[in-house]
């Protein structure tokens, strides 16, 4: 048993020094989410170019961006990635869940509850966010009580991409 399970999550701002395992965390989680047949050489080449170092660097001066992080024992198990000023069709939506990216061996564990559940008592719900149609986290949404409310496609990779927009208030998170 790995000894990380026993310490509690850590749940804090990011920092600088946090930037390294936020790119290399979310170019793991992006690749085994969408390259679910292999990789190829467009994925590589978003992967490299958007999860840098200088991108979650940026964030950290965006005043309408907030980057939470989630720990054990210093590791990366985590994070939250929110816009603040970001709405869907309406701001009685909330403001949006950019990026929720927990670690493949963390999955299941309760990191991403937790995640979401700081976010809930630090800036209140509701918030939304969307998922691609075929990403197991739709499960895992829904078990929070999100509700569905629209879809959002987009074209990427000469293929459109569907998604569902959930609506997350209050709910099972807390």
């Amino acid at each position: 048993m790995n000894k990380n399970n026993e310490l509690p999550l850590l749940i804090r701002n990011a920092t600088a020094q946090d930037c390294q395992n936020l790119a290399q965390l979310s170019a793991e989680v992006w690749l085994d989410t969408y390259a679910t047949d292999g990789l190829q050489t467009e994925y590589l080449e978003y992967v490299n170019s958007t999860f840098t170092v200088s991108y979650f660097q940026s964030l950290l001066g965006q005043p309408d961006h907030r980057l939470l992080v989630g720990t054990k024992g210093g590791l990366l198990q985590g994070f939250v990635l929110l816009n603040l000023a970001s709405s869907y069709q309406t701001p009685h939506n909330g403001y949006e869940i950019d990026k929720l990216y927990v670690h493949k061996s963390c999955q299941g564990t309760g990191v991403g509850r937790a995640l979401l559940q700081h976010t809930a008592r630090q800036f209140g719900t509701p918030m939304w966010l969307y998922t691609w149609t075929e990403n197991a986290a739709n499960q895992f949404y829904r078990r929070l009580g999100a509700k569905q409310i629209g879809t959002l496609s987009f074209e990427a990779f000469g293929n459109t991409i569907n998604n569902n927009v959930y609506k997350i208030t209050t709910g099972n998170l807390l």
